[in-house]
């Protein structure tokens, strides 16, 4: 038998399903709360502009997680590309940005 069929994964590859699952839920929430806070404080062009940014930094983040998760299903899952760790890097950051100029 090879080592990859007699490899026993764990729950390595579930917990990381999980934390992927949290952090999309959690920026779900945060546009959410940003759409919120844009409709709630009148809803100036720099706060549409800003909610509209979330949302693709949301569905970006989103691509990312599923596209992972979808990748551990196997016995032993590739490492996150390089580049997957940065755009999950780039919308992560993104959201802070867009709070940011939300509150201006």
């Amino acid at each position: 038998m090879t080592a990859a069929v007699d490899r026993d994964p764990g729950l390595q590859p579930e917990r990381t399903r999980l934390a992927w699952r949290r952090t999309t839920l959690s920026a779900t929430v945060v546009a959410l709360l940003a759409g919120r806070q844009a409709l709630h404080s009148g809803a100036s062009p720099a706060a549409l502009v800003a909610v509209a940014l979330t949302a693709v930094a949301w569905l970006g983040l989103l691509a990312v997680a599923h596209f992972r998760v979808r990748r551990l299903g196997v016995p032993r899952p590739e490492p996150l590309a390089p580049r997957g760790a940065l755009a999950a890097t780039l919308c992560t950051v993104a959201f802070a940005v867009f709070a940011v100029a939300m509150l201006f």
